[in-house]
């Protein structure tokens, strides 16, 4: 199997290397990612200037390239030009520093690199880590290895697009896998104002999650539990029922 890595947290991230390192044992890996670190940039491409790569060395051999550009960039660039005559298999992103679950999906550089791959009909992973400034990407990248090793086994995962979150606790001991959707509860929706020394305002993000979780099951109250997560995702974003409804409105221009 040949497998395309990118990541968001750019090319020298410690979580790309260590699941780099894994998912050898599952196949060849190709490694083309941010030169950059490109958080939370979602699905932003490059089309107004060019893309550059570069070839990055680790023990004297060619390890990975960088390119200058997004998440979504390196595999789209990855697929339709620099892998054409070689097809991938898989494309896997991450490990990310910090969870990608509920709606925060749809900020994320991490996510929008395995939707790129999910386009063009690959199966595609999406791999986050809870934040921990001491974080075990070593542990993380074996759980994610496991989890990816039983989907590409099932016929029914080719070409769908899966978000895997791992929470700190994982990495600490056993615990259990839950396949769930993503939530949709709203958080990172407040701002903190301050002043720089001249006085001027600014604004700083607040990214926390609402005091109480969701009363249905979702990523976000498996993650609060301690439970890996597993949702499989879309990039439809068709309300397909609205839109017959839309028909009998009679609107006109």
């Amino acid at each position: 199997m040949r497998i395309l890595l990118s990541n968001d947290d750019g090319v020298h991230a410690p979580g790309l290397a260590a699941l780099e390192q894994q998912l050898r044992h599952l196949g060849e890996v190709i490694v083309i990612a941010p030169a950059t670190e490109q958080s939370g940039v979602g699905h932003s491409i490059t089309y107004l200037t060019p893309l550059v790569r570069k070839s990055i060395h680790r023990d004297g051999r060619h390890w990975a390239w960088a390119v200058e550009g997004s998440p979504a960039d390196c595999v789209k660039l990855a697929i339709a030009e620099l892998l054409r005559d070689d097809p991938v298999d898989l494309v896997v992103s991450g490990i990310n520093n910090g969870l990608n679950a509920g709606i925060n999906v749809l900020y994320s550089g991490t996510v929008a690199a395995a939707i790129e791959g999910a386009f063009f009909g690959t199966t595609s992973v999406a791999v986050s880590l809870e934040y921990d400034p001491d974080a075990d990407y070593q542990a993380a990248a074996v759980i994610a290895k496991n989890v990816i090793s039983g989907l590409v086994k099932s016929p029914n995962s080719k070409g769908k697009l899966f978000n895997l979150n791992i929470p700190t606790k994982a990495t600490e001991s056993a615990t259990e896998l839950s396949i769930v959707p993503m939530g949709l509860a709203q958080y990172g929706n407040r701002y903190e104002k301050r002043q720089d020394p001249a006085g001027r305002d600014y604004y700083w993000a607040l990214w926390q999650e609402p005091d109480e979780p969701p009363k249905e099951q979702t990523d976000v109250t498996e993650l609060r539990k301690g439970n890996v997560t597993l949702s499989c995702l879309q990039f439809d974003m068709t309300n397909h029922q609205a839109t017959d409804e839309m028909k009998s409105w009679d609107l006109k221009i």
